[in-house]
């Protein structure tokens, strides 16, 4: 398996979602539990200062800075919604729109708004995230 610096760490992420206002804290904390239900290769840890899940499995090597591990990362600047950014999202085929931006560097993003707003993109999400754990290039 090659090394990663990836450190599953729930309590970091935990610790940092119950800093939140209560009410970013409970979708924070639902997208957090729809993304770790996807598949149990997910692992979560803070990284570039958000939530961020990575695939916690073997994997081929790879280069570092292609971010190959790094499946969906937070990013909670916004007041009105939640950023959700797949570092390498141009990978994955057919995600029913979800996925936005057209990023030369491979990134797509997903805006969330609202509990509602989740649960209405909750399935094509969980699609997207399995569709790019299946082309994970195992060893």
């Amino acid at each position: 398996m090659p090394k990663s610096k990836d450190v599953h760490d729930p309590e970091a992420v935990s610790a940092y979602i119950e800093k939140l206002p209560q009410a970013r804290a409970m979708l924070v904390e639902a997208i957090r539990q729809a993304i770790l239900g996807t598949d149990t290769v997910i692992g979560e840890q803070i990284k570039w200062n958000a939530p961020a899940y990575f695939y916690n499995a073997e994997m081929k090597a790879f280069d570092a800075k292609e971010y190959k591990r790094d499946i969906v990362v937070f990013n909670l600047r916004q007041k009105d919604h939640v950023l959700l950014i797949f570092p390498t999202g141009n990978i994955i085929a057919s995600d029913a729109g979800l996925l936005q931006g057209d990023y030369a560097d491979g990134r797509r993003m997903v805006k969330i708004f609202d509990i509602i707003d989740l649960h209405a993109k909750q399935q094509a999400l969980l699609r997207a995230i399995k569709s790019w754990i299946n082309l994970v290039e195992k060893p």
